[in-house]
Order: structure tokens, then sequence, then C-alpha cells
């Protein structure tokens, strides 16, 4: 069918489309997409979202650190760049778990003090040559696939402190749904960060949108700033300045 390969057409450019967008291009009701997206979904196209579709399967497993580390290795690296770029000297804040979040940790090089609270083994780890910078290490039970921390003893110290800024990463950002983690208790712990933070920066490469985990972090309310890059598409890009947050495309 012709409006089929139109749906799919638009896939292949840009990886995620909406209901509403198929709607007004093809001149059809919500009904006959939906439609059509679960005869695509049958025949093992695509996968169906929440309101729309997408190319890659949205729903995201947990994958070591050592997995993620070595894919968008250059997109992490700019990312990583960028929101270093944003740390001035003296500043408080928090850095979450994740490669995107440990690439930080490698391009910060303020000359001077910082103070820098983490749940990240590796981040911590990437900070000890900066004797200047005063790194506390949340503590409770390791989580083996992100080597961070996890639990109510990682979030104890949460309630004492308050941050300019947090860097988290995540495994999905769904426009409607919210960041996501592939861990429940990683989820809570980044909530407790959350509420510890003026400025929420979400670090994440163009491979995570459209895309949902098993935990709930935070819908994109709670959201300030979100780096990515140059992969994500225009039509995304639009939304998330819509819903009034800050994004930088690197």
């Amino acid at each position: 069918m012709k409006r089929h390969q139109e749906i799919l057409e638009i896939l292949q450019k840009d990886k995620y489309v909406e209901v509403s967008f198929l709607c007004e291009k093809l001149g059809v009701s919500a009904v006959t997409i939906r439609k059509d997206l679960k005869r695509l979904e049958d025949e093992n196209l695509l996968f169906r979202t929440h309101g729309g579709a997408s190319l890659e399967n949205p729903y995201m497993k947990d994958r070591t650190v050592n997995e993620k580390e070595k894919v968008f290795i250059e997109e992490k690296s700019r990312i990583a760049k960028a929101a270093a770029a944003l740390i001035s000297e003296n500043d408080s804040f928090l850095i979450a778990s994740g490669t995107t979040v440990q690439a930080l940790a490698k391009a910060i090089n303020i000359q001077g003090k910082l103070n820098i609270i983490t749940s990240s083994l590796n981040v911590a780890i990437e900070l000890l040559n900066h004797h200047e910078y005063k790194v506390i290490q949340l503590g409770g039970n390791v989580r083996h696939s992100s080597s961070s921390v996890i639990g109510h003893y990682a979030s104890l110290i949460l309630d004492y402190i308050s941050c300019n800024q947090l860097f988290i990463g995540v495994d999905g950002i769904d426009l409607d749904y919210g960041c996501t983690t592939t861990s429940l208790e990683e989820a809570a712990l980044n909530q407790k960060m959350i509420n510890s933070c003026q400025k929420i920066i979400v670090l994440a490469d163009s491979s995570k949108f459209g895309k949902k985990s098993f935990g709930k972090i935070c819908s994109l309310k709670s959201v300030h700033h979100i780096i990515t890059d140059s992969g994500i598409s225009s039509k995304v890009v639009g939304r998330i300045k819509a819903l009034g947050i800050k994004i930088t495309v690197v």
C-alpha cells in the first residue's frame, strides 16, 4: 500500500514519528494511522510507541558500562565538552551514573576548587587526579552493570546538600513519558538527586530519543537543559523547545 510505504519512508528519515504528524501529512484519521502502524508492526517493519512509531525497539534493555562505552564515543565526547563548559570555579554539582557523564568527568578541567557529588565509581576515579576538587562518593549497594551505587544509604546524604546543577545520563527519553533508566532503584536515586539541585541537565546521545526503559526518573517538565548530538531530528528539537527546555546540539 502506498500509504504504508510513505510511513516507512518518513521513519527512515526521522527514526521516530507521531500519529498526529502522520494524520496531517497523509490526510487520514488517527484511527486509520493506528491501524496502519499495527499492520506494519505485525510485519516487523516498525515498533509502535505511545502516540507514534519507531524504527528501533523503544524499550531499552539493561547493558553494562563496558558495552555502552564502546558506542557513540565521538558523540559522547562532544556532549561532555559542551557540558563541561557550563561548570565554573567553586561550583557545587552532582554527577549521576553512565558513560556519557563519565565522559564529562574526563572533560572537566577547571583550575580551581569544585565540590562534586557522584553516585558513579568511574566518575570518582576519573576525578581523583584533580587534588583541588572535593569529590564526595555516595555510599550504598554497588550496581555492577553501571559501576554505581544505589539504595537507601546512597540517598541519605542528599537530604543534607543543595547543588546548583545535576548532570544526568538516561537510557531513554520519551517526549510524553519522560526520562527513564533500566533500574528502578537507580531511577529512585536520580529522583533524590533532582530534588537536591536547582538545574537539571540531561546528557543523552541522539539514539536515546523515542526510547523508554523500566524505571521512570522524571517527566520532561523537571528538565532545564538537554545536551545531545546532531543525529537528533529537527522535529524532536522543535518539540523540546516548545516545552520550554533549552537544547544544545553538538
